[in-house]
């Protein structure tokens, strides 16, 4: 279970101080799907980052599976099980995507075991395996790519902020496909998506509203949906997709 108690986030402004999370609580259940909205500038893409290390609340305490990480950073993060996909991935120029697959497992790891983790985001695995993971690669090749080295350090809670961002329609479809069959075939892992797409939200378990720093509202799917959609919380699928 991941706990996040009183946090507070600010960042120095010109006129001073600027708090992007104001004294948030939030608890998110073992073995769910929760995908996280809200407005543009809510804190959503902040609060990701607080919980995969990237940044340290100035405020308040977090903590997975009853273990304090506040002062852990990404790397202590992972090694305790939490995997983090950037809305918008890293290229590793002379790095293939079998090389990168080995190193997001941190084991040994046979082709056929990365080929798998490639079938498994919808990737034709003889056609990526050696490929260098560089400009070459288009947006939604990378991000599916991402997703696949989420997959192969076997994380037992995955966040992934904003998913879609960058990506054509064509591989938004396919984005959504991956995150179907994630849910679907969880088993043991908590999954956290940073979205505002009506696609994503209706696979969530659970929906985290969050505006001005806090959230505003959390439930399941069917009780929060319908009361965002509509909003700049919950878009259609063409509307932000490049």
């Amino acid at each position: 279970m991941l706990e996040l108690k009183n946090i507070t986030f600010g960042v120095d402004d010109e006129g001073g101080k600027f708090d992007i999370i104001k004294d948030l609580d939030l608890t998110i259940r073992d073995n769910t799907f929760t995908v996280i909205t809200g407005p543009n500038g809510g804190g959503k893409s902040t609060l990701a980052k607080l919980i995969a290390g990237i940044r340290t609340p100035s405020a308040g305490r977090i903590y997975f599976n009853g273990t304090d990480i506040t002062d852990k950073n990404i790397t202590q993060r992972a090694q305790l099980g939490i995997g983090f996909a950037f809305q918008q991935p890293v290229r590793f120029k002379g790095i293939t995507v079998l090389d990168l697959l080995k190193l997001a497992a941190g084991k040994p790891l046979s082709v056929d075991g990365a080929c798998s983790f490639l079938s498994e985001v919808g990737l034709c695995a003889r056609d990526y395996i050696d490929r260098e993971v560089n400009a070459s690669l288009s947006g939604g090749e990378l991000k599916r790519i991402e997703i696949a080295t989420v997959l192969a350090r076997d994380v037992s809670l995955a966040v992934f902020d904003e998913p879609e961002a960058g990506i054509d329609l064509w591989s938004f479809q396919n984005l959504i496909r991956i995150f179907e069959n994630m849910q679907k075939s969880r088993k043991d892992r908590t999954i956290i998506v940073i979205s505002h797409q009506e696609r994503i939200l209706n696979i969530a378990d659970e929906i985290v509203l969050i505006a001005d720093g806090k959230v505003q509202k959390q439930g399941a799917k069917q009780d929060v949906l319908p009361n965002i959609t509509g909003t700049d919380a919950a878009i259609s699928p063409c509307s932000r997709i490049l």
